[in-house]
């Protein structure tokens, strides 16, 4: 018998004599066989003891078992289709790492969200939670592989920084020393500095916005997978982003089919969203299409949830809203040649009502421009004169964009909410564990 064996792979052990070693995840006895659902975060499996064909003291040891208990279990698999996941370990030997006590604060019970969320470090335990955080593993690891299959360079951006990128309402402001220092809201504009040294550039980073919102869309702390190219215009970033998308779900639905079907996603309409090329649409039209569904938004107001889920809702996948009002954008984005009152940026709208996934734009690449903006935003000249200098020394058009993790992530798995898409969410009133 070779070292521990994983229950994603028991299927490769059929005959064989394997060790687990994994948490007990319940228990149920008939008379003289025990039934342990065992996992050891690859999956859950079966593990059955017979007691005439254990030593006393395993069948014993198996009855006093506690959930969570933590175990080393060593027997033959066999294949049963009545058993979770198709097969079934015939048990031989059983090891005690730690009895759990008795209490288990979150047993196999129904309990309320905010229950739960006080429990997430125990809750990301159970096989839900479980299938969820490894759709976020391959839509993270899918976002790397995209990248760098396509020549962008793998970058970082600092947390702390002395400057808003995304307005300065949503700051959280923390002491820097002496010096004040803000925890940051995207790492745009240091990707756009690196990109002038590398050409493409991304990074997965955490971002951070004070939000007073209890949306099921927000979080206070969330991901975003950020990209910016050198000599991209606003064309090549639409046309990057959708290519992002379609892989992303393209490599959830292949490689993390189980999980999803566990999840209870219906794949087939998931595939369905990604199939035909994404809608496109000006945010003038999209006030007309709002309109004729009773929701008349005045120009130059931003969307909220009931309209992005409306607009979603119209075109049954994801659908570009670009030609945005400059004023309700940030001050770096480029002015369409013929009305500067419009921006060269667009928000990719999620289907299903998952909102916006994605927020990009081509950036101004004219220093008179560049000022005359942060001018306008009323935004302090002097901690943007690095920025400034990506204008003065070699600038070129680029482009780049931002996709949340957490909505990708609860889309592709079908959520209600985005804090079941991260390991432990952060959210208005909610610090803890």
């Amino acid at each position: 018998m070779k070292g521990q064996t994983y229950i994603e792979e028991i299927a490769d052990h059929v005959g064989q004599e394997v060790l687990i070693r994994g948490w007990l995840y319940n228990l149920r006895s008939s008379g003289k066989i025990h039934f342990l659902l065992v996992r050891d975060g690859t999956g859950v499996m079966q593990a059955v003891i017979v007691k005439n064909d254990v030593p006393k003291e395993v069948f014993e040891l198996a009855r006093r078992l506690t959930q969570e208990s933590s175990i080393k279990i060593r027997g033959t698999v066999r294949a049963d289709p009545r058993a979770p996941g198709g097969y079934e370990l015939s048990v031989t030997g059983l090891e005690l790492v730690q009895l759990a006590e008795q209490e288990y604060p979150i047993a196999l019970k129904e309990h309320g969200a905010g229950f739960l969320l006080d429990q997430r470090h125990l809750w990301i335990r159970t096989p839900r939670q479980a299938a969820i955080l490894r759709v976020r593993h391959e839509v993270m690891q899918a976002v790397r592989d995209f990248f760098n299959r396509r020549g962008f360079i793998a970058t970082e951006a600092p947390i702390l920084t002395p400057t808003a990128v995304e307005g300065t309402t949503t700051l959280f402001a923390v002491n820097y020393f002496d010096d004040k220092a803000y925890l940051t809201q995207s790492g745009q504009l240091y990707l756009e500095a690196t990109a002038m040294a590398l050409g493409r550039v991304y990074w997965i980073g955490p971002t951070f916005r004070a939000e007073r919102s209890k949306t099921r869309k927000h979080l206070t702390e969330f991901w975003m997978a950020e990209a910016e190219a050198a000599y991209f215009d606003h064309e090549d970033n639409l046309r990057l982003q959708e290519e992002l998308v379609r892989y992303i779900v393209a490599r959830a639905v292949e490689r993390r089919h189980k999980e999803l079907e566990q999840l209870e996603r219906d794949i087939e309409l998931l595939k369905s969203e990604i199939e035909r090329p994404f809608a496109r649409i000006t945010y003038a039209e999209a006030l007309e299409i709002l309109k004729e569904k009773g929701r008349k938004i005045e120009w130059g107001k931003d969307f909220g949830a009931p309209e992005e889920e409306a607009l979603g809702d119209h075109f049954g996948r994801p659908v570009f809203v670009e030609a945005l009002p400059a004023e309700i954008k940030a001050f770096y984005m480029q002015p369409l040649p013929d009305d500067p009152k419009l921006v060269l940026a667009a928000d990719l709208i999620g289907p299903e009502g998952y909102g916006e996934l994605i927020g990009g734009s081509q950036r101004i690449h004219d220093l008179q421009l560049l000022e005359e903006r942060l001018e306008q935003f009323g935004l302090p000249r002097k901690p943007y004169e690095w920025y400034l200098d990506l204008r003065r020394y070699g600038s070129v058009p680029h482009s780049g964009f931002g996709l949340g993790i957490e909505r990708t992530v609860a889309w592709i798995c079908g959520l209600r909410h985005v804090r079941e898409a991260i390991p432990f969410p952060r959210q208005l009133y909610r610090l803890t564990p």
